[in-house]
């Protein structure tokens, strides 16, 4: 009998062959059906998650309101209550609700338990810009919204600003509007509601600024150098009260004499006939 690498091999037989693969079966059936249920559990889970109500919107809360109703926002949002979590794109969502015209800022995230929390910052309208109608514009100089009776806002109004040319050359008419806002913001921190609150702003780009106040004293400020001029303005204002005395318009338009103050005072008459015009110095 040859040995070693010349040994002859032997065959095994049918029998043998059989009971072979059938060891081998009985030893990979606990990995097979351990598998098989891990894909069943997979599969039962991915169904659960996605079609099923696990991960279904169950609420939307809005943050920051005081003005917008949530029911407006609803109507704008591409969600609703329902809709998968996962499916549920923050960006969409956030687009949609800057369509409101009060809403300036939102952010949208995503909650489990299943929900939206959305934050949310409002516009605050500062004045009112007459453009072929009342237009709501806020501390930035962004006109937002025409304004209507539900607004309910008692806000200065900006004028003299032409529609045509806000819409085709607004690089050009836009500074009129900002420097209209700088003057409504610093009139209360300058002490100047002696003749009243600013009722309205009238932008010239030849003749300058004329501010109305609610009493109807009427402020010709001119062009250029208005810190000056409204610090001269604050110097005036308590000696007219010491005085007694009512201004009808008020002169700081000066182009020649720009330290010049001229004040034509109303009539004693109680008919608002025009006094002399007096001059107060610097």
């Amino acid at each position: 009998m040859s040995r070693g690498a010349n040994r002859r091999r032997v065959d095994r037989g049918p029998g043998q062959r059989r009971r072979a693969v059938a060891r081998a079966l009985r030893l990979a059936a606990p990995t097979v059906l351990a598998l098989g249920l891990v894909g069943a559990l997979v599969a039962a889970s991915t169904r659960l998650v996605i079609t099923g109500d696990l991960l279904r919107v169950k609420e939307i809360r809005f943050h920051g309101l005081s003005r917008i109703r949530p029911e407006e926002l609803l109507a704008l949002l591409p969600v609703r209550c329902g809709d998968h979590l996962f499916f549920v794109d923050p960006e969409l969502a956030e687009a949609a609700l800057l369509r409101h015209p009060w809403v300036a800022h939102a952010e949208v995230r995503r909650r489990l338990p299943p929900a939206l929390d959305v934050e949310l910052t409002e516009r605050r309208a500062v004045a009112l810009v007459e453009l072929g109608g009342l237009y709501l514009v806020d501390a930035r100089g962004e006109v937002f919204k025409r304004a209507t009776p539900g607004d309910g806002l008692d806000l200065p109004v900006v004028s003299g600003i032409d529609r045509d040319a806000w819409l085709d050359r607004r690089a050009e008419v836009e500074p009129l509007l900002t420097g209209a806002l700088a003057l409504a913001g610093a009139w209360p921190a300058r002490s100047l509601d002696g003749p009243g609150q600013i009722s309205e702003i009238h932008v010239d780009p030849d003749f300058g600024t004329t501010v109305v106040t609610a009493d109807g004293t009427e402020i010709r400020l001119g062009q250029r150098d208005l810190a000056t001029k409204l610090e001269r303005l604050g110097r005036l204002l308590p000696a007219l009260r010491a005085e007694g005395r009512k201004a009808e318009v008020i002169h700081l338009d000066n182009r020649r004499h720009p330290e010049w103050v001229a004040v034509r005072f109303a009539g004693t008459d109680g008919a608002g006939s025009a006094g002399a015009p007096g001059k107060v110095g610097r």
